[in-house]
């Protein structure tokens, strides 16, 4: 018997302990959900997605259905205290950036379940940084990294290769690089949430660490034209980072996407530079930086986050070798 039906045997064997009915089970397995990616995407799912997805009979069902999940792959939503959180969180690796100066505004670096905004104009660096955390991912834990791939999902076509090599020689890992970096382009905003949603998942099984979606508002902003189309553009943006925070959770990655700015002219006759995507993007986001061009270097700054000071900034310049500091 291969190693595949093995683990689908096994699987029967422990969702039957868990009180799964053999004609739900039966419905896993047509739907591709018999496997342990196929229990964590229902982990990830509501009840009531369940229910629609796979025909249920009742939200009592899906309900079952997702708790035997939850206890078969080990993901445990339990009440913690304070103190047990703190040490959870400590616990984690935190992805370097490959620039101290970044990582200490971000506190050790980026944490894993958490989703960063980085927004700015045109030449702010975003990308770059972007580039970058696809490189230091790859790092052994003691450098930095997480010892994961990445998963770059590329909507306005600057990904570049060749930066990543470039990245790459500077933090000793060549060429091989390269294969450590799954790239996504897709062509509308249908596309882009089938793959965060139902494809994602996969490239998390086997390894990858870092999401990136550079950037998140371009398709949406393009193909969702009209103030009348406003509500359900937004609707569509929430579905998806909401998509993109629960993998982040489950897999324990680092979860990332850049953002474009809108100009919003002050009566004083300033002109701000805010991140686009309204409230939505804004709640969404656990931690948001607005990027900038400084003279002849470039700034981070945080304008909203849980434990980064609002206004803390550090300067960063870009170099042939990647993002590096000032």
């Amino acid at each position: 018997m291969g190693g595949a039906k093995a683990d689908e045997k096994e699987l029967r064997r422990l969702l039957r302990e868990a009180g799964v009915g053999p004609t739900l089970i039966a419905k896993l397995e047509s739907a591709g959900l018999l496997s342990p990616r196929g229990l964590k995407f229902i982990v990830a799912a509501t009840p009531d997605e369940l229910v629609e997805w796979l025909s249920l009979s009742s939200y009592e069902s899906a309900v079952k259905l997702r708790e035997a999940a939850k206890s078969i792959v080990g993901y445990q939503s339990a009440a913690v205290d304070a103190a047990q959180l703190m040490e959870l969180e400590e616990r984690l690796p935190k992805l370097t950036t490959g620039v101290k100066g970044i990582d200490e505004l971000l506190q050790g670096g980026l944490r894993p379940g958490e989703l960063y905004e980085f927004a700015g104009e045109f030449g702010t660096g975003k990308t770059q940084l972007c580039h970058q955390l696809a490189v230091t991912v790859q790092l052994p834990e003691e450098k930095g990294g997480m010892a994961g791939k990445a998963v770059y999902i590329d909507t306005e076509g600057t990904f570049s290769p060749h930066r990543i090599l470039a990245m790459a020689e500077r933090f000793g890992l060549g060429r091989s690089a390269l294969s450590a970096v799954t790239v996504y382009r897709p062509l509308n905003t249908g596309e882009l949430e089938r793959f965060v949603r139902e494809e994602l998942s996969g490239y998390l099984e086997d390894g990858a660490k870092l999401v990136v979606i550079d950037s998140v508002i371009a398709l949406y902003r393009a193909q969702y034209r009209g103030m009348e189309w406003l509500a359900r553009r937004q609707q569509a943006i929430n579905y998806l980072l909401d998509w993109l925070k629960r993998w982040a959770r489950i897999y324990s990655a680092v979860a990332v996407i850049t953002n474009q700015v809108l100009t919003h002219p002050l009566p004083s006759g300033v002109a701000l530079k805010l991140p686009a995507g309204g409230n939505i993007i804004a709640h969404a986001s656990t931690h948001r930086f607005l990027m900038r061009k400084a003279g002849d270097a470039w700034l981070i700054e945080c304008i909203d986050s849980p434990r980064i000071p609002k206004g803390a900034s550090v300067q960063f310049k870009i170099t042939e070798a990647g993002v590096e500091d000032a």
